[in-house]
């Protein structure tokens, strides 16, 4: 069994739920942030293990008994810890650019410079 920690970065990999009409607000792929988590005794679910997220504010459970679960955890099983991948960041990274030094070309240049001028040809009669 995973424990989580407050403060965690975790994912969501199972949204689903039996026997619910309502929008439990968690989405599968969507990233989390632990705020409490631990063992949690429910009326209807029994004993789990369950994390509390930042993102959400689950309010009040007014079941059929009236035991009135105030906040409830999710169970952790819906959840992953999130892995950062190092080979993906590694690949992704881009290598700095290289620095290039103006040199003087070694090559004479092959144009005449502007302020010289070229002779013109001499128009000869025909």
């Amino acid at each position: 069994m995973v424990t989580f920690r407050v403060g965690q970065k975790v994912v969501c990999v199972d949204d689903r739920f039996r026997n619910v009409s309502i929008d439990q607000g968690i989405r599968k792929g969507q990233i989390y942030t632990v705020r409490w988590a631990g063992h949690y005794r429910h009326y209807v679910d029994g004993d789990f293990y369950g994390i509390k997220l930042m993102e959400l504010y689950r309010g009040n459970d007014d079941g059929p008994e009236g035991y009135g679960a105030v906040d409830m955890p999710f169970r952790a099983s819906r959840f992953r810890p999130l892995v950062r991948d190092r080979v993906r960041e590694m690949l992704g990274m881009r290598a700095p650019a290289p620095r290039v030094e103006k040199r003087g070309s070694v090559v004479p240049s092959v144009r005449k410079p502007a302020d010289e001028k070229v002779p013109q040809k001499e128009n000869e009669p025909v």
